[in-house]
């Protein structure tokens, strides 16, 4: 069977749900648009004295909302002026606590709009919280800060509503009472509307983001998003050389790319990025683990040089026990077939050598790099003096009884790290009692580096044992996730839909899943990473095994067991349980409704 390229699965077409209704069209968009007359300029020194609504969808007013607020204090004379309202015609008006109520359900589910939002909105969340109300955590349209954005000095002197009122000629003209104010505001913001809509602005989520910071070449370059779908999947920008300089993932391919040209991209590195950036690359998967899978090879293949977390094999680090008359621990950069006991991978050289520390610590085996016959006549070093090695290099202990030893460290290393864990608790342990709390910290990372490391390598050798293993997992419509993984590597994904028989697609899959052979250590057929991400997969609530070709199983006194203990543990491996054993369960037909 002929494998596919590297950085490709073997998903199945034309069965992932649709995402096209992702992000949402303006036009979708219901808008509170709500204007407050105040006694003042601060919440909770002020009072409100009315307020106006209008409610607005897909350019049409389908609501209202209008009252004048007892504000409690008397109105300042100049306010009186200024608006209109006198303490006469808000003496028998309701109190904002009894208003509030009313016009939360007005508002119930729209996006806010105002024009200078802050101060409407902090009134209203200060009195909310004063009345004992929930203030809802609606999205909020500045009128103002937008207008900021898109009106040049040349159309208007400044952005104040009655301004913006004549500019966008609106049927309503302000007058410092409520409703009225509120009115004009609609006027204000779909004319503002028409504004950026030129500028690629069509969603919620684009108006968000908007913002005239943004460099207008950078802004220039939103088309770039345009012929990407709104499905999940990788993305990859690339330069006018084809050269990949940046691969990220989303679960929206056209919205995520569009962000990159707005102000809500304030990375330094990805603003260069964007600036040399000439094309964009999707490609769709069926289910978030084949984008996060696919993501990591592609990063591996190209190396973009804008994604900080490249992944470099070869920058990977081993333990090592050699294969000589007296082995040692050695840190080495790959696995080797050579019956030799091997510990990692571990993602610096530090760790590696804190995990090699912990485990000199437990067993007096030679650190010396000299080589041995098996009758060596050497001078000891120090660390015999100090009883800390067991001094084969001067022939006082036998091949086979130093082979002890090294039996029980491959036995740490594979199955049960619990010698290495109680060396080191008892070090610690002696440590702190003489207060030398310094030493004792850099005892508990040498076994947190051991653990989390064997913890990790036990997990990986579990399911890159297994030939086959095909799981599934519910939509949220009724369909199923399927995967396929072969030694570790996700070797296909697909979506089998809602109202379909799982097992045909399941079945389709595994024909044309990709062939992954077995190789030598636990991470021979894939990245650690990927396989770290298949784990992370398979152990979520709701997977369901349909068909394994191996034993799926964790040892019981692995070193699983020892991670909820260490101090300040935030490894996600603590959360999988180890003492198990992997059961299959039957996959049912994808429900129709």
């Amino acid at each position: 069977m002929t494998s596919p390229a590297p950085d490709q699965l073997t998903p199945i077409r034309g069965v992932q749900p649709s995402f096209d209704d992702l992000g949402t069209p303006l036009r979708d968009v219901t808008f509170c648009v709500v204007d407050l007359e105040t006694t003042g300029g601060a919440p909770g020194e002020s009072g409100i004295t009315e307020i106006g609504a209008v409610k607005v969808r897909s350019g049409e007013v389908v609501g209202e909302f209008q009252t004048l607020v007892n504000p409690s204090d008397p109105i300042p004379p100049f306010i009186a002026v200024l608006t209109g309202i006198t303490n006469g015609m808000v003496a028998s008006s309701p109190r904002i606590g009894s208003v509030l109520p009313a016009f939360l359900e007005f508002a119930q589910g729209c996006v806010m709009v105002a024009h200078n939002a802050p101060f409407d909105m902090g009134f209203l969340k200060h009195e909310s919280l004063v009345h004992g109300y929930d203030w809802p955590d609606f999205t909020v349209v500045d009128t103002a800060l937008l207008a900021r954005r898109v009106i040049t000095p040349d159309e208007a002197p400044n952005c104040k509503l009655g301004t913006l009122a004549k500019l966008f000629r609106a049927t309503t003209t302000p007058n410092h009472r409520a409703l009225s104010d509120a009115r004009a505001t609609v006027d204000v913001l779909h004319g503002l509307f028409e504004r950026v809509g030129s500028l690629g602005v069509q969603t919620l989520e684009d108006l968000q983001t908007f913002s005239s910071r943004v460099a207008p070449a950078v802004r220039a370059k939103r088309h770039l998003a345009e012929t990407l779908p709104h499905a999940p999947g990788v993305y990859l920008f690339t330069d006018d050389r084809g050269e990949v300089l940046y691969v990220g993932k989303s679960k929206d391919l056209r919205n995520r790319v569009r962000s990159y040209f707005t102000a809500s991209e304030t990375r330094s590195r990805i603003g260069e990025m964007i600036g040399i950036a000439s094309g964009v690359r999707g490609i769709e998967c069926g289910t978030s683990l084949e984008a996060e899978v696919r993501e990591l090879r592609l990063i591996a293949e190209h190396k973009p040089r804008y994604n900080r977390r490249s992944k470099f094999p070869e920058r990977q680090h081993w333990l090592k026990v050699t294969v000589e008359p007296f082995p040692r621990l050695s840190l080495v950069k790959q696995v080797r077939d050579d019956d030799a006991g091997y510990l990692g991978p571990f993602s610096s050289r530090k760790t590696a050598e804190r995990a090699m520390a912990a485990l000199h610590e437990a067993f007096p085996i030679r650190q010396c790099t000299a080589r041995m016959s098996r009758h060596p006549q050497l001078s000891p070093c120090v660390l015999a003096e100090m009883g800390r090695c067991v001094a084969p290099c001067d022939g006082r202990i036998s091949a086979d009884s130093y082979g002890e030893f090294v039996t029980s460290l491959r036995t740490a290393l594979t199955t049960d790290p619990t010698p290495v864990v109680e060396a080191l608790d008892r070090r610690i342990d002696v440590l702190s009692a003489d207060e030398r709390f310094e030493d004792a910290a850099v005892h508990r990372d040498r076994l947190s580096a051991f653990v989390r490391s064997s913890a990790r390598m036990q997990r990986m050798a579990s399911v890159t044992g297994c030939a086959e293993i095909c799981a599934a997992r519910r939509t949220d419509d009724g369909g199923w996730e399927l995967h396929v993984i072969r030694h570790g590597r996700l070797a296909a994904a697909g979506i089998s839909p809602r109202g379909t028989d799982p097992r045909r697609y399941l079945d389709m899959l595994r024909a044309s899943a990709e062939t992954v052979l077995p190789g030598i250590g636990p991470v021979a057929s894939a990245s650690p990473e990927e396989i770290d991400l298949v784990l992370r997969w398979l152990d979520q609530p709701g997977i369901r095994l349909v068909e394994m070709d191996g034993t799926w199983t964790c040892p019981v006194s692995g070193a699983g067991r020892h991670l909820t203990r260490l101090d300040n543990s935030h490894s996600e491996d603590h959360h999988h349980p180890t003492e198990r054993r992997r059961r299959l369960r039957p996959l049912g037909p994808a429900r129709a409704s």
